[in-house]
């Protein structure tokens, strides 16, 4: 009956080592060893797969243990740990390590401040003059090209604030060198061609830089140099060798030259201009009493007068034209005044003028001045209005010393209208003065006002 069995083989040879075992897959008898081998290809296959950095971190994939990785997971290529800065062993928080402090180029964490590094003595490159070092920094002298484009915009700004000490202390800055002498030069060569006030601020420049920024014998040797270059300067200002010789008066006066700056030049003066300026300053010299300081030589003009003096001066000015009757003369001294701000004044005291005089002849006078001076434009409309008004506003205090000085007002501004001088409104602002009269005798003594 044992040998009638269906088995192909025995059961002795079934437990056999010797036989190989097959097993059935899709219908084909496949050997065992074929299936352990196929296992062996497939993880190879999925190793290769999770290490490659194209499909790192698609889907699932199974690390080296045997471990599934989800999707999202941090790819384990060598490129992505190497540009992982979080720590290898898996903890921490993903900061920057030592707190932004390590790294290539950095120095230390944000805010920190390092202490002073003390010198060691016993380091070899220790050096015993090193403490004793004192480190400045060095300007380099001003040639004369630097120097002129340096400084004209300097002195240009000073005509218009007039602060010596701003000055004083940008020059304190520069390193003028042997060019100290060349301020004066250049300052003076600036106000030839400015106006009388820049000349007057040139000279308090010049005087109170003598002693911080320029000594005594550099102002000597400016003025000498100017002296010399009077040739070139008179082809630019025509009257440099006066104005030259004003301003060594003033520098005289000032006492920032010697008494005897002008004697060392007797007999030894070859150049006309530089002699006209010397005689110049000599007969400026001669004028005052005891070598008293010269503040009137380049007149009173400018904005910086006080108002007191300027009044004083257009009081003058209006007395002379009175009695030379010189129209353009006086337009001329009103202009030097340079204060074009303050040309109401003139407007104001000519028709004060006018109203406390007696005869036509300043009436007449007067109406040819702010004619002229109108159509020179010397004064313009503000000015001109301005200076009537001040007149309406106070007429009733100089009615009681000039008696009928409504009348003669309305009169001169009727004939300043008709010259075209004054505008229609600002005639009609003329005030007119009631006149206080008796009606009759039977009135009982009523008063009737009426205007002239």
């Amino acid at each position: 009956l044992e040998n009638l069995s269906d088995a192909p083989f025995s059961g002795d040879e079934e437990n056999g080592g010797s036989e190989e075992r097959k097993t059935e897959i899709n219908g084909n008898w496949i050997p065992a060893t074929s299936i352990t081998e196929a296992k062996i290809n497939a993880k190879a296959k999925r190793r290769l797969r999770k290490n490659s950095s194209r499909d790192s971190g698609r889907g699932d994939s199974v690390s080296d243990n045997g471990e599934t990785l989800k999707i999202g997971a941090v790819p384990t290529s060598p490129k992505g740990k190497l540009l992982d800065r979080r720590s290898r062993s898996g903890k921490g928080r993903g900061l920057p390590k030592k707190g932004g402090a390590g790294g290539k180029g950095v120095w230390g964490t944000p805010g920190q401040v390092y202490d002073v590094e003390e010198v060691d003595i016993k380091d070899p490159n220790y050096d015993d003059d090193q403490e004793n070092c004192v480190y400045e920094t060095v300007v380099l002298p001003l040639d004369e090209r630097a120097f002129e484009k340096t400084l004209t915009p300097i002195i240009q700004e000073y005509f218009e604030h007039g602060d010596t000490n701003e000055v004083s202390e940008m020059l304190k800055d520069l390193n003028l060198g042997e060019m100290k002498y060349s301020v004066p030069v250049l300052a003076v060569s600036l106000a030839l061609e400015g106006k009388a006030s820049h000349r007057e601020m040139t000279s308090k420049l010049i005087s109170d830089l003598c002693g911080t920024v320029v000594s005594k014998t550099d102002v000597e040797k400016s003025f000498d140099r100017l002296l010399k270059e009077l040739p070139e300067l008179v082809l630019d200002s025509p009257r440099a060798p006066q104005l030259v010789g004003q301003f060594i008066a003033r520098a005289v006066g000032d006492g920032i030259l010697s008494n005897t700056y002008i004697d060392g030049y007797k007999g030894t003066v070859d150049c006309i201009q530089a002699r006209a300026a010397l005689d110049r300053a000599t007969v400026l010299l001669s004028m005052t009493k005891g070598g008293k300081r010269i503040d009137n030589v380049w007149g009173s003009g400018g904005g910086q007068q006080s108002v007191k003096h300027l009044v004083k001066e257009i009081d003058m000015l209006l007395k002379e034209y009175l009695l030379s009757g010189d129209v353009l003369e006086a337009e001329r001294c009103l202009q030097e005044l340079e204060v074009p701000h303050f040309h109401h004044e003139l407007v104001y005291e000519a028709v004060v003028m006018v109203l406390e005089s007696t005869g036509e002849k300043t009436f007449k006078m007067m109406l040819d001045l702010l004619k002229s001076l109108w159509r020179s434009s010397v004064i313009t409309m503000d000015q001109m209005k301005r200076g009537y008004e001040r007149v309406y506003c106070e007429i009733p205090d100089i009615n009681l010393d000039v008696p009928h000085s409504y009348s003669v007002l309305e009169r001169f501004v009727e004939e300043c209208f008709r010259a075209g001088i004054i505008s229609k409104p600002l005639r009609d602002l003329c005030p007119s003065r009631g006149r206080k009269r008796f009606v009759s005798e039977g009135d009982g003594g009523r008063l009737k006002l009426e205007s002239y």
